[in-house]
């Protein structure tokens, strides 16, 4: 089995070109389980690891643009702790630390898992895909990418090259639930997007369907609900059961051997309300700190 291993990414398309069929490998931690279990014969592999061009990550003005190549350890390093707060805390969930330096972002991307830990955080933050292929390139949402379980709509020839996001946007939150507390694929999980700038609310659900969804009644509710002026919800407890009821319904989950669709329905509301509680009694501290105690 051929196995080439270009450093640009001319010379990725060019080996795409020459060996039709080759599927790419980038960190390896997906393909290499499917290869070890007998589900994937690939017929010729084009390795990413080496492309220079699919490296770090970079500001333009209030954007930050991940190298598609970026590792789950690099996205948790504090400079983009900072910038990409939601992000850095899915990183922290996937798998054990060698799994955390070899995955990449865009590999769970291209594996288009429902239940890949960083999609979430970037469909809520609204990630723009940049898809490369020789001669051009195109831009997706994550739900134009994603069309089904384990299905991406990339065409032959086309490598996921660099996801743009908006930095340091509102307050963020992830939550997992698995079936134990580390190296676990998800049960059920949660992104949670405040923009208390622009006062709009996203919640972004994976592993309770075929894709990664947006929770968007849930969405349309907390941002009247919360009184953006003292950072709270108007209905406090009645208001956090209405959002985290909403969010059930918005789940489409199945019964498999990690959980039955109705657990997954309730572990998604779960997520989606104390995250909004996190995000509330977080700002709620920091405009304490804004205001001076009176004697």
């Amino acid at each position: 089995m051929p196995v080439l291993v270009p450093t640009s990414l001319d010379g990725v398309f060019d080996a795409l070109a020459s060996l039709p069929g080759a599927e790419m490998i980038a960190g390896g931690t997906d393909f290499m389980v499917e290869v070890n279990y007998a589900r994937r014969r690939p017929r010729a592999i084009v390795s990413l690891r080496g492309v220079r061009e699919l490296k770090g990550w970079r500001r333009e003005g209030g954007d930050v643009v991940l190298g598609a190549g970026l590792s789950y350890a690099e996205l948790m390093r504090p400079e983009l702790s900072v910038l990409l707060p939601g992000l850095s805390q899915a990183a922290r969930t996937v798998g054990s630390p060698q799994i955390r330096n070899a995955g990449t972002l865009g590999g769970n991307l291209g594996t288009a898992s429902p239940a890949g830990d960083t999609l979430p955080v970037l469909s809520a933050l609204d990630a723009k895909v940049v898809i490369g292929r020789s001669g051009g390139r195109r831009e997706l949402s994550v739900a134009q990418l994603i069309v089904g379980p384990k299905r991406s709509c990339l065409q032959e020839g086309e490598v996921i090259v660099e996801i743009r996001l908006p930095a340091g946007l509102g307050s963020q939150e992830f939550l997992k639930v698995g079936t134990r507390n580390a190296m676990v694929i998800a049960v059920a999980n949660a992104a949670l997007v405040v923009d208390w700038v622009g006062r709009s609310v996203r919640c972004a659900l994976g592993s309770v369907g075929p894709v990664i969804l947006r929770a968007s009644a849930a969405e349309e509710f907390a941002a009247t609900a919360i009184d953006w002026d003292e950072r709270r919800l108007r209905g406090g407890e009645r208001d956090l059961e209405q959002f985290s009821a909403l969010v059930r319904e918005a789940a489409r989950p199945i019964d498999d051997h990690r959980s039955t669709a109705r657990y997954r329905c309730h572990a998604a509301g779960v997520c989606a309300r104390r995250a909004l509680e996190r995000v509330l009694a977080k700002r709620a501290g920091d405009r304490a700190e804004e205001v001076p105690w009176e004697s």
